[in-house]
């Protein structure tokens, strides 16, 4: 029963902050898209956007249908996007904001994690 208890936690924690998350990037997004702003990306940023936010999101609306399959989606995209900033740049984004963002996917897999160990339907 406790596992039971522990998997709907895990699930709807990363359900209401995957929405959370959603919401933040789409707002940092439609303010960084009005005018007197940046110039628009160039290619090899909108390589870096595919990943991150375009990707992540992706996953994490994903993982409400299929929690492993999403939660693996959101999570790879986030790698590929730390390992495409590394090589772009040198060096890792600072500070912990992007792994928060994306902090979802891996509550979706602990949660499809638990679900196939207590034997509840995972979704």
């Amino acid at each position: 029963m406790r596992v039971v208890s522990a998997t709907l936690a895990a699930r709807w924690i990363a359900r209401v902050w995957s929405i959370l998350s959603i919401c933040t990037v789409l707002f940092i997004t439609v303010n960084a898209l009005l005018p007197n702003h940046s110039p628009p990306p160039t290619l090899q940023e909108w390589l870096g956007l595919t990943l991150f936010p375009i990707g992540v999101i992706v996953g994490l609306v994903l993982a409400w249908y299929r929690e492993t399959v999403g939660g693996i989606f959101a999570l790879a995209c986030l790698v590929a996007f730390y390992l495409w900033n590394l090589l772009r740049s040198g060096h890792l984004p600072r500070g912990p904001f992007f792994f928060l963002l994306a902090a979802p996917g891996l509550l979706f897999l602990i949660a499809a994690s638990l679900s196939h160990r207590s034997g509840t339907p995972a979704t």
